[in-house]
């Protein structure tokens, strides 16, 4: 792979960093690391969003900062993962994913999910929304209705998946929102994508940003 196109994938690459033993220590870790490397973005814990801002204007670079809501499970209420998103937005946060309520979508309540979608984008301020929808735990069509529902919503991108529940981003999932998102919304692909290769084969299938801890090592171990 030529070195034009891993600085492509690192600008594409939301740096992450969500586990539950988070500390200042990996958080500021992974900052270092997506100053250097050009990322997108980092995405943290929204405890650590203030002290992250704090951080990258200290010194003197330039790296938006993401943060979670409704997050992992997304079956907080509305006003909750608007309070989460409003939060959020006063510590510096330049990009909020949500996870949707997977429950609304297996009850066909799809106008709830757009009508939530919708309340917390206007939380945030005109800042980057993603939608997690949670791939793995939807059928094909209910992903084909969620793309509607975001490609009709306020929302900026749609994502595919936590990383924490029984399977992240799939080529097929991908291929499919590729095929059903519309009206400039845009696709992220997130969670357990573990090789350079898959990195590079979810950007061809229609990827704009990957949501991986793992993209910056691979390819500092490449050279």
């Amino acid at each position: 792979m030529s070195e034009v196109k891993n600085e492509e994938l690192l600008a594409m690459c939301d740096h992450t960093l969500l586990k539950v033993d988070s500390t200042w220590e990996g958080v500021r870790a992974l900052i270092d690391e997506g100053i250097e490397y050009g990322c997108a973005s980092v995405c943290i814990p929204a405890s650590f969003v203030a002290t992250a801002v704090e951080y990258i204007s200290d010194e003197g670079a330039s790296l938006p900062v993401c943060t979670v809501i409704g997050f992992p499970n997304g079956y907080s209420t509305t006003a909750t993962k608007c309070f989460e998103a409003k939060n959020a937005v006063e510590n510096g946060a330049a990009e909020i994913d949500m996870v949707i309520n997977v429950g609304w979508v297996k009850e066909g309540r799809y106008d709830f999910v757009l009508d939530e979608i919708n309340a917390v984008k206007a939380a945030c301020d005109g800042r980057l929304l993603k939608v997690i929808i949670e791939t793995c735990l939807l059928t094909d069509d209910e992903i084909i209705e969620m793309c509607s529902v975001v490609s009709e919503s306020d929302a900026d991108f749609i994502k595919t998946s936590t990383g924490f529940s029984t399977e992240g981003a799939t080529f097929h999932a991908v291929e499919l929102m590729k095929a059903h998102i519309t009206n400039g919304k845009k696709i992220k692909a997130a969670g357990g994508i573990a090789t350079i290769d898959d990195a590079v084969r979810f950007v061809e299938l229609g990827a704009d940003r990957l949501g991986t801890s793992r993209l910056v090592k691979l390819l500092k171990e490449q050279g």
